[in-house]
C-alpha cells in the first residue's frame, strides 16, 4: 500500500510580508469596515505579488490579500474564467 504525503505549499513568503508583522486585524475586518490600512500597509509590501498570487491560487474567500480585497479578487477570476 501506498501513502502519499500532502506537503504545504511553499509559503516562506509569508514570514517576511508586513503583514505577519501587524496583526491580523487589518487584513480580516468586521464586514462593512474599511480596508484602507491593510491596502495602505500591502502597498508597501515587498511581498504583495506572491500574497496576491497565493490569495488567487488558493481561491482565499475573505480578508485582504495581496492588496485586493475579497470582491476585487472574486472580480479577477471572474475576468479569468471568461477568457
Amino acid at each position: 500500500m501506498h501513502i502519499d504525503t500532502i506537503t504545504a505549499p511553499e509559503l516562506s513568503w509569508q514570514q517576511e510580508a508586513l503583514c505577519a508583522q501587524t496583526g491580523a486585524d487589518f487584513f480580516f475586518p468586521e464586514p462593512g469596515s474599511s480596508v484602507r490600512e491593510a491596502k495602505r500597509i500591502c502597498g508597501m509590501c515587498a511581498i504583495r505579488t506572491a500574497c496576491l498570487d497565493y490569495a488567487l491560487a488558493n481561491d482565499e474567500r475573505f480578508g485582504v490579500w495581496g492588496g485586493l480585497s475579497e470582491k476585487e479578487r472574486l472580480d479577477i477570476r471572474r475576468s479569468r474564467a471568461l477568457s
